[in-house]
């Protein structure tokens, strides 16, 4: 109903319609320059609760609508008078088959692939991988194939408690790795061979070792673990911190000596291919990691710090962070305030940032020591106390 609603409107307005029905986020996102289109929208909840839906808009570029793409159309629905035209130049609506060329752009110039792989699709409408894989010689087993927006066979986020079946499964089987996506497959996780569920942190490390050359910088969001930098500085490649978002992430790969962008959450951000987050691209790139030596050993020369969280409940969560950024900006000097306020210290770091839909102020500290991550916690507790 939501596909049809928005095709109907923008014909009213005179625009030309390609639909390409059941199709991946990243398939949708890439098809706007396939097909010579000025924009792009994906009718999808992604991760969240099956009743949930919305729409994705993209550019020709791949990348997101950023915001002030979003504040224009906001601003002219909210206008109510849109240029209708008469019922003899509305614009066309036909059909199209994409995803046969994303699978193409995949394997293009991969050499084959002898892995055996699981791929947990969460019923939603990453097959774009399961071919892709299947193109490059692997052998490809599927969970929750069926697409079904009810997503029976687990929550649609591709979170470790959600995805112990494909754990069990890599481990217990003959499987060299695994693949989890979201519903709408922008989003991807991975699975070791030994059944390790890999940490976003960790995913990214890889991911970003990989694509990026000395001197080059790599796009991450603020509450990105400090592994991550460490892991990167050993090759010479530098951080460059974002607002949390692969909207935000993805603006920042735009940039000439950004190589890669991610988010622990799952989306990757290879800016050569496209700066749409490309879950099936990030199943082929770490296959293709898996071939030439096995996560699981790989894992093994990434640092892994302690982190530690909490949630404090908060009357007004904007005045509280406005006395928070007060406070921490005369008593630190390595203050970032892109998103909520990131303190960096000489043996770690903490977020303090407020809930973006409930009354809470949400910190993170990381260090490279136990009793440094709980000290800087505890500071960053005293700071939101205060200022409550």
């Amino acid at each position: 109903m939501l596909v049809d609603a928005l095709a109907s409107g923008c014909r009213e307005l005179g625009t030309d319609v390609v639909d390409i029905g059941l199709a991946a986020t990243p398939t949708v996102a890439r098809a706007v320059g396939w097909t010579g289109a000025d924009a792009g929208v994906s009718v999808t909840a992604s991760h969240n609760p099956p009743p949930d839906n919305g729409l994705k808009l993209w550019q020709p570029s791949g990348q997101a609508y950023d915001a002030a793409g979003r504040e224009r159309i906001a601003a002219r629905v909210e206008a109510g008078d849109p240029d209708l035209r008469p019922w003899d130049d509305l614009g066309s609506r036909e059909t199209a088959d994409i995803a046969d060329r994303h699978v193409a752009a995949l394997v293009g110039g991969v050499d084959p692939l002898e892995l055996s792989v699981a791929v947990d699709l969460g019923n939603g409408a990453g097959r774009v991988t399961a071919d892709s894989l299947v193109e490059l010689g692997c052998r490809v087993a599927t969970l929750n194939g069926q697409p079904d927006g009810r997503f029976p066979g687990r929550p649609s986020e591709p979170a470790p408690e959600h995805c112990t079946a494909l754990s069990t499964l890599v481990a217990e089987g003959e499987y060299d790795l695994g693949i989890a996506h979201d519903g709408d497959a922008d989003r991807t996780r991975a699975v070791a061979g030994d059944g390790t569920f890999l940490s976003g942190d960790a995913l990214l490390a890889l991911f970003a070792a990989a694509a990026a050359d000395p001197g080059d910088r790599v796009a991450v969001p603020v509450d990105t673990s400090l592994a991550v930098d460490d892991y990167l500085a050993e090759r010479g490649v530098d951080v460059t911190r974002t607002p949390v978002g692969d909207v935000y992430v993805a603006e920042a790969a735009s940039e000439p000596d950004v190589a890669f962008g991610g988010e622990p959450s799952g989306a990757w951000i290879w800016p050569e291919e496209t700066l749409c987050p490309d879950g099936p691209l990030a199943a082929v790139r770490v296959a293709a990691l898996t071939a030439a030596e096995p996560l699981e050993a790989r894992l093994q020369r990434i640092p892994s710090y302690p982190i530690r969280r909490a949630n404090l409940e908060v009357d007004d969560r904007h005045a509280v962070m406005d006395r928070v950024e007060a406070t921490v900006t005369e008593r630190f000097d390595d203050v970032e305030t892109l998103d909520g306020v990131r303190v960096g210290t000489g043996e770690g770091w903490f977020l303090v940032r407020a809930s973006g839909t409930q009354p809470l102020v949400r910190v993170t500290a990381e260090a490279r020591q136990p009793d440094r991550a709980d000290a800087l916690l505890s500071d960053a507790r005293e700071i939101v106390e205060t200022a409550r």
